[in-house]
């Protein structure tokens, strides 16, 4: 796998502080951490986020008063590949178009491929592998 791309060193370091603290890598804390890490104000306000003592999404800081329309996007696709959660009767805010239509973009694909590695392999890489399965 690729070196991982960060929109800058707060990110980084907010993502590997945050495995660190959860004493996790799966593919679910590391696409949930390094999505909530790309904005400033999801990085400060991750306790509204996550909840660390049980493990789990708080999809209610989305209704926070410091939401903003690029953090609300974070957020989004961060739960979405956390569990696959999207917010009743917001369908319309799950599309790519509606998550993707902003400057995270090139982060938000990063986000997919550290939840989703084995899908997400190079074509040349795939097809090796298949080839191997059919011998």
């Amino acid at each position: 796998m690729n070196p991982i791309q960060f929109r800058d060193a707060e990110h980084e370091s907010f993502y590997y502080r945050m495995l660190d603290e959860r004493k996790c890598s799966d593919g679910y804390h590391r696409a949930l951490f390094y999505t909530l890490g790309i904005s400033r104000d999801t990085r400060s306000h991750i306790r509204d986020l996550f909840d660390f003592s049980n493990g789990g999404i708080k999809p209610g800081g989305l209704a926070a008063s410091w939401q903003t329309g690029s953090s609300i996007r974070v957020c989004r696709l961060a739960f979405n590949l956390w569990n696959g959660w999207t917010e009743k009767g917001e369908e319309r805010y799950s599309t790519p178009h509606e998550l993707f239509d902003c400057s995270y973009a090139p982060y938000f694909f990063e986000a997919i491929q550290l939840r989703y590695p084995d899908y997400c392999q190079s074509q040349e890489k795939i097809f090796k592998r298949l080839n191997e399965q059919v011998r």
